[in-house]
C-alpha cells in the first residue's frame, strides 16, 4: 500500500460499500466508514480503514463522500439528519450519491448538495459485490465538471467505466433505471428459465452450463442461477430491492407515459415472493414463487 493521496469517506458497508471501501484503501486513500453492522466496522478496521460511530464522524476532513445506502429515505438521513455528514464537510467536498433513487431525488438532492458548498455527484454503480471487490465497477454519473476533476482518482480507484452522463445530478440515476429494468427482468427470466428447465425434467447443471454457452444467456444468468444450483439463498441483493427499485422504473413509465408490461410482470414476482416472506432473501429466491406453485424441487431443497 502506497502512501495515502487523500480521505474518502464511505456511508454504508455493505457487499457495495464494504468492496469500495476496501478498492480505495488498496489504491492507498484513508478511508473512514461507518454502518449500522458492528462486524462490517470491524472487517473495514481489519483491512486497514477507520470505522467510527456517525456519517458526520466518517466525513470530517474527507475529499470525497460516497453515500452507499439504500433509499432516497435512507440517503437524506445520514446526509442531513442528526449526525449527517454534509455538516461536517468542508465546503467544495465531493458528495457521490451511489444509491439507486428516484431521478428527481437526486436531482434535488443536487441541488440541495450545491446551495451548501459541495461538489454533488449523482453516482449510482453497477457490477455487484464482485466487481465493487475488485475495483472494477461501472458508475453512471452526472454533475459538474470540477465534482468529476476532483473525484476523478477516488472513481478510478474503484471503476473501470465511468460515463460522464450531464452536468447536473439526475441523468445518471435515469440511466441506472434503464440498468435496472434490464437487471429485474433478466433475474426474473432466469428464475422462469430454470423452474421451466425442472419442471420438464432437464438436469439444473447440464442447463445450465448449455444455456450459459448459448444465445439465451445473459449476465444476470450466469451470476444469479449458481445461487440456485447451490440452494444458497444468502442476499448478495434482496428481492426487496428488486421491489423497491422495480417500482422505480414502473414510476419513470407513469411519468414518461411510457408502458412498461415486462418490468410490471417482472415486479409482480419480486412482490409475490416479498410475501412470502423472502424479501430479505437473495434476488434468486423468486424461483421459490414458481417451486410453490408447481412443487418442482429445487436444488439443495
Amino acid at each position: 500500500m502506497g502512501k495515502a493521496k487523500g480521505k474518502a469517506c464511505v456511508i454504508g458497508l455493505g457487499s457495495m460499500g464494504f468492496g469500495v471501501a476496501s478498492s480505495l484503501l488498496r489504491a492507498g486513500f484513508e478511508v473512514a466508514g461507518v454502518d449500522v453492522s458492528e462486524t462490517q466496522c470491524n472487517a473495514l478496521v481489519a483491512a486497514g480503514g477507520t470505522a467510527v460511530s456517525s456519517p458526520a464522524a466518517a466525513a470530517k476532513d474527507s475529499d470525497i463522500v460516497f453515500v452507499f445506502v439504500v433509499n432516497d429515505t435512507q440517503t437524506e438521513a445520514v446526509l442531513f439528519g442528526p449526525d449527517g455528514a454534509v455538516a461536517a464537510l468542508a465546503k467544495g467536498a465531493v458528495v457521490a450519491c451511489c444509491a439507486t433513487v428516484p431521478p428527481a431525488f437526486a436531482e434535488t438532492l443536487g441541488k440541495r448538495l450545491t446551495s451548501e458548498g459541495m461538489l454533488a455527484i449523482d453516482a449510482p454503480v453497477s457490477g455487484g459485490a464482485a466487481k465493487a471487490a475488485t475495483g472494477e465497477m461501472t458508475i453512471m454519473a452526472s454533475g459538474a465538471k470540477a465534482a468529476f476533476e476532483k473525484a476523478e482518482p477516488f472513481f478510478r480507484a474503484v471503476a473501470t467505466k465511468v460515463y460522464q452522463l450531464g452536468d447536473t445530478p439526475g441523468m445518471g440515476s435515469q440511466v441506472k433505471t434503464i440498468n435496472q429494468l434490464l437487471a429485474g427482468v433478466h433475474i426474473a427470466a432466469a428464475c422462469e428459465a430454470m423452474a421451466l428447465g425442472i419442471r420438464i425434467g432437464a438436469d439444473p447443471q447440464v442447463l445450465y452450463d448449455v444455456i450459459s454457452n448459448s444465445a439465451g444467456s445473459s449476465w444476470m444468468f450466469q451470476n444469479r442461477v449458481p445461487h440456485i444450483l447451490d440452494g444458497d439463498y444468502s442476499p448478495r441483493s434482496a428481492v426487496d430491492i428488486f421491489v423497491k427499485d422495480l417500482g422505480i422504473v414502473l414510476d419513470a413509465g407513469k411519468t414518461s407515459k411510457m408502458p412498461l408490461p415486462l418490468t410490471a410482470a417482472a415486479h409482480q414476482l419480486y412482490l409475490a415472493a416479498s410475501a412470502k416472506g423472502l424479501g430479505r432473501e437473495d434476488d434468486a429466491a423468486v424461483i421459490k414463487v414458481y417451486a410453490d406453485q408447481t412443487g418442482i424441487k429445487l436444488p439443495g431443497r
